[in-house]
């Protein structure tokens, strides 16, 4: 917590996450919604819009001369095997793919038969990866992402001389929030500095009186505190790795359970 002051621990009773609503049923949202008595809603604060080919063809890339290929989202998975659709490219057998997280691999599977291929895995983050990268150092690695992305991946492919090329496949923009100009939350929870940029587009005049700020990852945090707001519940902390487990913890000092 940055800023907060005790008084500010209020009773919570309504959590606004700025992220889509989890399609596992048992996701740790839910359980705490019922463990606490909770209202909590999903809503994307932000959106991605695919770029044509037109533009894609502009960056002059060419796909096949890479020789393996870089996913950190599902939102990248699906906009790269789109573009290579629409320009009728197949991959070759032999392509390697790099996906942050298990849950990302395994979405690759919409896409391509994994058991053909050669998939390495990281856990959770991007410095997951680099001990991949460091042991196929002679690969040339194409990164799909976003036009607002965060910088782990690349400065850690350039700083070790690997060859790379990062291909912008889609542009992060705010989501329309207007439905949202009289409701209020506790807490709003955010994932992504994004998120932050996207509230004060669609709400330039926000004031957070007693709105609670929640924060996942450095980045968001620093995002938070750059518009002047009270940051009162970060992660991932020691203590609480997940943003749903920082909010357990503040709800419990909150609600004086």
């Amino acid at each position: 917590m940055t800023k907060s002051t005790k008084d500010r621990f209020k009773p919570v009773r309504s959590i606004l996450v700025s992220q889509p609503k989890p399609q596992d049923e048992k996701s740790p949202y839910f359980q705490l919604a019922e463990k606490y008595k909770l209202k909590i809603d999903f809503r994307p604060f932000i959106k991605v819009d695919p770029i044509s080919v037109k533009d894609f063809r502009k960056q002059k890339i060419d796909i096949l001369k890479h020789t393996a290929i870089i996913f950190t989202s599902r939102n990248a998975i699906d906009h790269f095997f789109t573009i290579c659709k629409e320009l009728k490219i197949e991959m070759p057998a032999d392509m390697k793919y790099f996906c942050i997280s298990e849950q990302t691999a395994h979405y690759l599977q919409k896409y391509i038969v994994i058991r053909k291929r050669k998939l390495f895995v990281g856990v959770r983050t991007a410095t997951d990866l680099f001990d991949y990268f460091k042991k196929h150092k002679g690969e040339k690695y194409l990164f799909p992402c976003s036009d607002i992305r965060k910088e782990e991946i690349p400065n850690h492919l350039a700083k070790s001389n690997i060859e790379f090329t990062e291909a912008i496949i889609y542009h992060t923009v705010a989501a329309d929030l207007s439905d949202l100009k009289d409701i209020k939350y506790d807490i709003l929870a955010f994932y992504s500095p994004s998120g932050i940029k996207s509230l004060f587009q669609n709400f330039p005049d926000f004031k957070q009186n007693n709105t609670r700020i929640a924060a996942f990852g450095p980045t968001t945090a620093q995002a938070v505190l750059d518009q002047d707001l009270i940051l009162d519940i970060e992660a991932p902390m020691p203590n609480a790795p997940s943003m749903t487990g920082a909010l357990e913890l503040y709800i419990k000092k909150a609600n004086n359970l």
